[in-house]
């Protein structure tokens, strides 16, 4: 994206400076990360990210703001996972664009979907770093235009405010102590680094929701052998996961509970796959649910069948038949949504030729709506997630760096 800096990282590039990069990540995470690093970071213009930003801030506020959205959104949050007091506003969104070009032949950021639940806030700073460290690109070797730096926060943002900015989002006024981030079985889970690393950034403990007591109003956790209170939790927790492994919690999320939410759970099911078709903006594709749709379109290779809620492209179908739409039971079609698919141009030059970069802006919502960091999923198949491009080399989970203007 922008060609110097390409050219010089592509030409520099040598499989021991990739191999000292995986290293320096696992060191800072402390285990090893299971899903593909792409062998390069992505170099893009900062107004281009800053658009980005800016356009996912419009249909978050879009939603948000609409009070007759909010209405609608009440549909969407299933009885038994409705937990009461519900925050205004998210506390985390990340927002997935993809690059068009236009008929003029500009680039133009296309909305993927957006949902308002936690990413690896703790991990992605972390990663962009590995990726300047590793290959030198603060080294007066590698040329940088006169007075630039590479930057990978937004906002503004550096480490140390960044830091304090997720610590006020996560642990607010708490003792870190009762403040948990939870999750199912966290150990397993690929997202791992990422928990890791927020424990070691914030100083709070990763608790699997099994292991949640009740006692009254209140929760708890034992550590050596003490019934920890828990007063503030930092939600990890996938619904989806939990049905699919008919998971047997301690406490019921209906329960008015004396603990405070790290990003209320309501939040990931109004601001999901399911607000795309209320959705009114130039980088959003044409969306329909699968239950108002009215006429099946003649083109559907130019589609994509998705359910509403769930990870990682788990039950995404690329060009779906009309035999697969048939296939979804009535009671489930209000659950899926047919998208219109976006033909995203390679923009990211590599030696195994153009590659696709979706690019993920992340937001903490506090006094106002912030864009704090990218991730990128590079990928030269179908679909973009890191599942989904194995057996290939420059693809998979990178990061975005930007001069600093």
């Amino acid at each position: 994206m922008i060609p110097a800096l390409r050219q010089q990282f592509n030409e520099n590039f040598t499989a021991d400076k990739y191999r000292a990069f995986l290293r320096r990540v696992e060191d800072a995470c402390g285990t090893q990360v299971q899903f593909r690093l792409s062998e390069t970071p992505c170099f893009f213009p900062k107004s281009l990210l800053d658009r980005m930003a800016s356009d996912g801030q419009a249909l978050i506020r879009q939603l948000v703001d609409d009070p007759g959205y909010r209405a609608q959104s009440d549909d969407a949050v299933p009885a038994e996972f409705k937990v009461p007091n519900e925050a205004p506003h998210p506390l985390f969104v990340q927002v997935d664009f993809g690059l068009v070009r236009d008929a003029g032949g500009e680039l133009q950021p296309k909305l993927v979907e957006l949902q308002a639940f936690p990413s690896l806030y703790a991990y992605q700073g972390p990663l962009a770093e590995a990726y300047i460290e590793a290959y030198g690109l603060r080294a007066p070797s590698f040329r940088l235009p006169a007075g630039g730096g590479l930057k990978y926060f937004l906002s503004g943002l550096d480490t140390d405010s960044y830091r304090e900015l997720l610590r006020r989002a996560i642990v607010g006024s708490h003792d870190p102590e009762n403040v948990i981030l939870m999750e199912i079985d966290p150990q397993q889970q690929k997202t791992l680094p990422d928990f890791l690393l927020t424990e070691k950034m914030l100083a709070v403990r990763t608790v699997d929701i099994v292991d949640i007591r009740k006692d009254g109003t209140r929760l708890y956790y034992q550590r050596g052998g003490k019934r920890i209170p828990i007063q503030r939790i930092y939600n990890r927790t996938i619904v989806d996961e939990l049905e699919r492994k008919a998971v047997k919690l301690n406490f019921d999320w209906r329960d008015d509970l004396d603990v405070e939410w790290a990003g209320h759970p309501n939040w990931y099911f109004r601001i999901s796959k399911f607000s795309l078709p209320y959705l009114k903006h130039p980088s959003v594709p044409k969306t329909w649910f699968l239950d108002r749709l009215e006429q099946i379109p003649a083109d559907l290779e130019n589609y994509a069948l998705k359910p509403l809620y769930s990870f990682a492209g788990l039950g995404v179908v690329i060009a779906p038949t009309k035999a697969d739409l048939a296939a979804i039971p009535a009671e489930r079609r209000p659950y899926y949504i047919l998208q219109e698919r976006m033909h995203f141009e390679p923009v990211i030059e590599t030696p195994f030729g153009g590659t696709k970069a979706e690019v993920r802006v992340m937001y903490v919502w506090l006094e106002e709506l912030t864009p704090v960091l990218t991730i990128i999923r590079m990928g030269r198949g179908l679909m973009m997630g890191v599942d989904h491009n194995k057996n290939m080399e420059w693809v998979g989970a990178s990061a975005g760096l930007y001069l600093e203007e």
